[in-house]
């Protein structure tokens, strides 16, 4: 006789429910327990998916790094239209509105989670090295377009936006940003550069 009803996309559900977790509540609150009364199942379904909790949580940020890859398409294929800090703007807060900030507080929060995702991310911070590489890849096919000037350094340009919209956004608790408080930050950092 089944103990239980079958859960369908297990993983997914999981790692939705920490999703929800980590923005409600903050990386301290994000427990196996928490994750699977969240996901509404026994806890013994994640430890039946997974080696231990931070193996969970290690899966988690890598499968939130490879949903950044529609948005990173996306804002690639608006260069040349719209306006460089109208695009810039729109991504920053589309990626730190979402689960990222929270992503990015976990992995700092857990020692464990750090190392095991040194195995494979062996540099930076998984969420924001990724952003990181977006932005770049946006701001080169709008040099390429010549709507930002030919000599600006790319990979210094890329992590001071994504640095300074993630101190806009860091506060989880407080009220987020308004547009034009990104869109501020965006010319402040890029205004010298972008061509009209």
């Amino acid at each position: 006789m089944p103990t239980g009803v079958a859960i369908r996309d297990v993983r997914e559900q999981l790692f939705d429910a920490a999703d929800r977790i980590l923005l409600r509540d903050g990386p301290s609150a994000l427990t196996s327990r928490a994750v699977t009364t969240e996901a509404g199942c026994a806890k013994g379904v994640l430890h039946r998916h997974f080696d231990d909790f931070d193996a969970f949580l290690a899966e988690f940020v890598l499968d939130r790094v490879e949903r950044m890859s529609p948005q990173a398409a996306a804002l690639r294929e608006s260069a040349g239209a719209g306006t460089v800090v109208g695009n810039l703007a729109d991504a920053l807060t589309a990626l730190f509105g979402s689960v990222a900030v929270a992503v990015v507080a976990l992995v700092t929060f857990r020692d464990e989670l750090r190392a095991r995702l040194r195995r494979t991310w062996p540099a930076g911070v998984p969420v924001l090295t990724e952003a990181c590489d977006m932005i770049a890849a946006y701001l080169a096919a709008e040099r390429d377009l010549g709507r930002i000037a030919a000599e600006v350094d790319i990979d210094g340009l890329a992590p001071a936006l994504i640095g300074s919209a993630h101190l806009l956004f860091a506060d989880r608790t407080g009220t987020p940003p308004d547009a034009e408080a990104v869109r501020k930050v965006v010319t402040t950092v890029v205004g010298g550069v972008v061509r009209a």
